[in-house]
């Protein structure tokens, strides 16, 4: 993307890999003026001219260099260079630099890639997918034959995953064993990264509960994170610690249990009853055998793996249209609410179908909670409003909700 960016926007282009390139380092390891680190620089690469304004000096894999971290914020005061550094979270939080430049740098936060762009990458315009939204906006059934297409573009996409290096495999060859090398070189990679940034103490642990996402998610009817599943008779105890390092790593996130459906939903949340889903579908497809992206293109999947393959595609695409995931179950009750969102002020209760099946916990939510105005049902099936406020919509219509304000 910053590569991207670049060839439209400046004359030169230069980028620092910190891993790919450790002796750089040794630029930021004395004086950090700009006008020091730009000579030195020049010095270390004397074919780029390092131009104010018409050069974009990118640091990758920043959280190598402690100092360089530290730089930043001598880079903003100065003003003059446009500097862009992209990172693992799993380094540069726990890695941190002597100096953090607070206040002194922007932040993006980049998701693997939504459903919506991976119609772009399979040759959809912006108003076609546009013309999707519609019926999401109007609630108006979709025709039939567009509809049928995008479930099978949607269950494409789950199969493949938002991971951009998959997705283009998936595009240049249309080849799911293809798609499988990548996935599992990433899911590897991520483990590396677990292993290099934890601690010592933690990094088996963290591991452990990171490879046990699939059986929690896919293998089990009750999609709460249980720790017996990582070993026999542990606990939150030892292993919690693992699960907030993940979440800080930005490696999972996590679904919180509610005790009441009100707003601020947060305020009701519960730190030690969540499930935990991956930051990308491409990773947790990657922890079962290729077989998986099989059934789930043909459309075969059946019971606990394709409710709960499904629930986890809801949750991914909302959580990268940025809302923090919530959900219910009364204790002594069958009633559960899979996903529970805030959107303009309301509470908004979701339940995830993977067929078309009647929506009983919402109805009964509906009727008791007098401040829950409308809750959504995704299913494979069409757009429809019930009279008691309930909004079905397809499952690949998560992707198409407004981002979180």
């Amino acid at each position: 993307m910053v590569e991207r960016y670049a060839e439209t926007h400046y004359e030169e282009f230069l980028e620092i890999n910190f891993k790919q390139m450790p002796s750089v380092t040794e630029v930021f390891a004395g004086d950090l003026s700009v006008d020091a680190m730009v000579m030195a620089l020049r010095f270390r690469f004397p074919e780029k001219k390092i131009i104010p304004g018409k050069t974009l000096i990118f640091f990758d894999e920043i959280q190598e260099c402690e100092e360089a971290v530290t730089s930043l914020k001598f880079w903003a005061i100065d003003n003059r260079y446009d500097v862009i550094a992209s990172g693992s979270l799993l380094g540069i939080d726990y890695k941190r630099a002597s100096s953090y430049p607070v206040g002194y740098v922007d932040y993006l936060k980049m998701h693997g890639l939504d459903f919506e762009e991976f119609l772009w990458g399979m040759g959809m315009t912006e108003e076609m997918t546009e013309s999707i939204r519609g019926y999401l906006r109007d609630k108006t059934v979709i025709p039939e034959s567009i509809h049928n297409q995008m479930m099978l573009y949607y269950r494409q996409y789950i199969a493949t995953g938002g991971m951009p290096e998959a997705v283009q495999r998936y595009m240049d060859t249309k080849d799911y064993r293809e798609v499988d090398v990548i996935q599992r070189n990433l899911l590897q990679g991520y483990q590396y990264d677990i292993a290099h940034y934890a601690s010592a103490e933690e990094k088996v642990k963290a591991e452990k509960c990171y490879l046990t996402l699939a059986k929690q998610l896919l293998d089990k009817e009750n999609h709460k994170f249980q720790y017996k599943e990582i070993e026999k008779g542990a606990r939150a105890q030892k292993y919690y610690s693992s699960i907030e390092w993940l979440v800080r790593a930005d490696i999972v996130h996590l679904c919180r249990l509610v005790t009441d459906m009100r707003y601020d939903l947060d305020d009701y949340g519960r730190d030690d009853f969540f499930r935990a889903y991956t930051t990308d579908l491409s990773l947790l497809i990657a922890m079962k055998d290729f077989s998986l992206k099989q059934h789930i293109v043909e459309n075969t999947l059946s019971g606990n793996t394709k409710g709960g393959l499904y629930e986890c595609a809801v949750a991914d695409a909302l959580y990268k249209k940025g809302y923090p995931l919530y959900f219910y179950k009364k204790e002594n009750s069958q009633y559960e609410i899979d996903l529970i969102i805030q959107m303009d002020g309301q509470v908004v209760p979701i339940e995830v179908k993977s067929g078309n099946a009647s929506a009983k916990s919402l109805r009964s939510i509906i009727k008791k909670k007098d401040n829950i105005v409308y809750a959504y049902k995704f299913v494979d099936g069409n757009i429809g409003v019930s009279e008691d406020g309930i909004i079905t919509l397809p499952l690949y219509m998560a992707a198409f909700v407004p981002e979180r304000v």
